[in-house]
């Protein structure tokens, strides 16, 4: 078995017990890398050298009893929208493109702490604004099953680089899927925690109220461990959640008897590719043979969680990207002439189309006239949205559907339609106007070999539920990694 080969837990076993140093498992990473990046463009940026400095560093803190975490000496990968101290964070953005913060995100700082080995920053929508990894400035990531489909979005870059074997895990953010989806498409494990259990002071912000980092890695016992290293409450974030306890490897038991699971009817309708509708019915009966009380319900609102979510994230997202003028940091148009021209020039260049598209129709449905019609009406139906959640959890311990309603498009099909594209994120987006957290787990491939993912959706809090699921489910299936990640690929 190669090192390549070992989930994040099993390497940092692996390092802890001395059969491999944290030295030797970054080399083979940064190996990995120098032979599949220039095909599959997981990363923004990495550095060798600051990589091969801190793991030495760490091997040496491991040896002294000063890292003692299930991760300690697990290379990774941080999304490029997430603070580095000293390092690079451009959003994938042009007006972005020199930016390097003089603070780490709160997460950043706590898997430090645990002994973690950053190896560098992936690829992503710019801004996170994207379901596909086409809108970076610095070029579009690839899927590692397929170098001519995409990888999905927004932490696109995050979720092929673990598919790829470029790192053994990987934070995303997660504003209405970005996390769950693109997993769904890589054949990966990612999570999205319920609202407030990880800081989000360091994550530059698209969309305030629905932005959340969470884990991506191989399976779900990599992120239940690395949920408990990013999760703190945080005094510098205002929306962080102090919680009783933020144990979540406890939950990884294969046992699902009596756990009531809900099905919402609404899920498998119109627009759902058959081979997704058959493989995520076929997880459920695997839940129900191993004990698992599973039915069919009517989940309420659920055409009216695309307009709501679009409404909201872009008017958010106009606010919160005014703040990238050209005065302070970012980049600055060359020539201009006065105040509010270097203004229009800097964001007209810094900025991709599908940034701009949000900008503007965020500004639209916050401007005077048509707040109430847009905005508050969008408001008031996500608070319609979380209480249908409300009444169908006092029912089920949680709810299952598909990620995504196809396997991963083509490269370029999205961008040609945006609307095809948000649409995309019909089963996905409804977890981030609630706050819930949601699980997306490889759960069998379509006639091209395409990954096909299942969601699991808890009530909020309930991570453990939902991580106890989806560990009892992949008992029951081999985690398959692509060609790619074993030295070819298939194009």
């Amino acid at each position: 078995m190669s090192i390549l080969d070992c989930t994040a837990l099993e390497l940092g076993r692996k390092i802890k017990e001395k059969e491999i140093t944290a030295v030797e498992a970054t080399k083979a990473a940064l190996e990995q890398m120098k032979a599949v990046e220039d095909k599959v463009h997981g990363f923004v940026s990495y550095d060798e050298e600051s990589a091969l400095k801190r793991a030495e560093e760490v091997q040496k803190g491991i040896e002294e009893g000063k890292y003692t975490g299930p991760l300690a000496g697990v290379p990774m990968a941080i999304k490029d929208n997430i603070c580095t101290k000293g390092y690079a964070t451009t959003c994938s953005s042009r007006i972005l493109e020199n930016f390097v913060p003089t603070y780490s995100a709160q997460a950043v700082e706590n898997l430090i702490e645990a002994g973690v080995i950053f190896l560098g920053k992936t690829n992503m929508d710019e801004f996170a604004m994207g379901s596909t990894t086409e809108t970076s400035a610095f070029g579009e990531t690839k899927n590692p099953w397929n170098l001519e489909k995409v990888p999905g979005g927004s932490s696109g870059g995050s979720a092929a680089a673990v598919a790829a074997n470029e790192c053994f895990m990987a934070l995303g953010s997660d504003t209405g899927g970005s996390i769950r989806q693109p997993a769904s498409y890589c054949g990966v494990t990612g999570m999205k925690p319920t609202y407030g259990t990880v800081s989000r002071y360091g994550l530059i912000a698209y969309g305030s109220s629905l932005d959340q980092i969470g884990p991506i890695a191989k399976d779900v016992s990599d992120c239940a461990a690395l949920l408990e290293v990013i999760a703190s409450h945080d005094p510098k974030d205002s929306t962080s959640i102090g919680r009783d306890e933020y144990d979540f490897t406890s939950a990884l038991v294969d046992d699902v008897k009596g756990m009531k699971i809900g099905i919402p009817k609404d899920y498998f309708g119109e627009g759902l590719d058959p081979e997704v509708k058959d493989a995520v019915l076929a997880a459920a009966k695997a839940l129900e043979a191993k004990g698992a009380v599973v039915e069919e319900f009517e989940l309420g609102l659920v055409d009216y969680a695309i307009p709501a979510y679009y409404v909201i994230a872009a008017a958010e997202a106009s606010s919160n990207l005014s703040r990238f003028d050209g005065v302070k940091y970012g980049y600055r148009a060359k020539e201009y002439e006065g105040l509010h021209n270097m203004y229009k020039k800097t964001r007209s260049e810094g900025f991709g189309a599908e940034v701009k598209r949000r900008i503007m129709l965020g500004s639209f449905v916050l401007s005077s006239g048509y707040y109430d019609a847009y905005y508050l009406k969008a408001l008031r139906t996500k608070a319609l949205i979380k209480k249908e959640f409300d009444k169908a959890f006092e029912k089920y311990d949680m709810i299952l559907g598909p990620v995504a309603p196809t396997t991963a498009p083509k490269l370029g099909e999205s961008l040609s339609d945006p609307i095809k594209m948000y649409l995309g994120d019909i089963y996905t987006i409804s977890v981030n106007l609630a706050g819930l957290p949601g699980i997306s787990l490889p759960c069998g491939k379509d006639k091209n070999g395409m990954p096909i993912g299942l969601q699991l959706i808890g009530d909020c809090f309930q991570e453990k539920k939902i991580i106890q699921a989806a560990y009892a489910f992949e008992q029951t299936r081999e985690y398959e990694a692509p060609e790619i990640a074993k030295g070819g690929a298939r194009a």
